[in-house]
This record gives structure tokens, sequence and C-alpha cells, in this order.
């Protein structure tokens, strides 16, 4: 096939239909007009562009109504399946900078030592135990946010990753207020 400026205009159609298409409104609009007018040019490019972007396509695609064609080529299976919300695991656990036995929290997850605020590098999103780190965070600040809600910022001694985690000063036992003096006199330096 000799290649055309009619046909780097349709496959930069393409491209630009997929990036505009970002709101469901507007897929929708594009899809409709996909379906209502003969595009069989742009509906080949949308195909072909959808498969470089790693959208697995069947031979039959450019046959689908226009709004399924339009989402599907935009190659975003993958990010959709990634997990974004926090799992809830309130497990007991040895703390492993202090050696202590800690018990679950009971009402929320808790995830740091009470007695040294310590935590493990162990989750991407919380509670799905899929980093690979492993390494210790440590308590570096203690910070207010929205009104009286305490946070503790971690810094991971090995990776250096830093994470936000909040106060638990209710359960059983709650967060050690002599340590949590000691960190926010030590931020205040």
């Amino acid at each position: 096939m000799i290649w055309t400026e009619v046909d780097r205009a349709v496959d930069e159609r393409a491209r630009a239909l997929l990036e505009a298409t970002s709101a469901r409104r507007v897929l929708k609009q594009w899809g409709k007009w996909l379906d209502d007018t003969d595009q069989t040019a742009l509906r080949a490019a949308l195909v072909a562009e959808g498969r470089r972007r790693g959208a697995e396509l069947p031979d039959d695609a450019q046959d689908w109504p226009g709004k399924r064609l339009l989402r599907r080529a935009q190659g975003r299976e993958a990010l959709s399946r990634v997990r974004t919300n926090p799992i809830m695991r309130d497990e007991a656990f040895t703390c492993a900078a202090c050696g202590r036995d800690v018990p679950p929290h009971g009402r929320t997850a808790r995830d740091h030592c009470p007695y040294c605020l310590c935590s493990l590098h162990v989750d991407v999103v919380p509670g799905d135990r899929a980093e690979d780190c492993g390494g210790i965070l440590r308590a570096t600040a203690l910070e207010l946010r929205s009104g009286e809600d305490w946070r503790l910022r971690y810094r991971c001694e090995r990776c250096g990753a830093e994470r936000v985690n909040r106060v638990l000063s209710d359960g059983e036992p709650p967060d050690d207020p002599r340590v949590l003096r000691a960190l926010a006199g030590k931020a205040a330096r």
C-alpha cells in the first residue's frame, strides 16, 4: 500500500479522537457520530491505533458500536484493573523495630506500632501487601491536618519512600503519647 496524505490524516484524526474522548459524555457523543456516519477508514485507523496502544482488539472490532470501539481502542483496560482503594487489614503483629506484640485495633486497621510508632513498607495501596521493599518506616514528623486530625509522616529506612498514617489515640493500646510528644518536639526545633 502506498502511504498517502489522506492515510496520514485519517491516522492523525484517530489519535486525536482517542485523546479527546476522556469524558464519558464526549465518548458517547463521538460514538454516536461514528455510528451515524460512514467512517470506515477512520474505524480501521481507530483499531490500528488501539492495537498500537496495547488494546486487544479482534479483527471485527471496526464493526462494533462507536462508543465501544472508542472506549476499547483507548487501551486503558489494564489501568482500570489496578487497585487504588485501601484494603481493611486489622491484624495482630510483632513490631520489626522494637519487637513488641501489637494487638489489632478493632475499629480501623492498625498499620503501625503504638509503642515506637514504626511501620513496615509492605503496601503500595494500604493493605495490599504488594510492595517488595519491606524496610522499616520510621516516624519523622507529626502533622495536624483538617482541624484535629493528627498524622504521622514516615520515611522508609531502605528506599526513602514517604508515607502518612493517622495517629490512633483510641483503641487499646493507643499510640504512646510520650513518643508522640517527643516527635512533635523534634519537629518543632
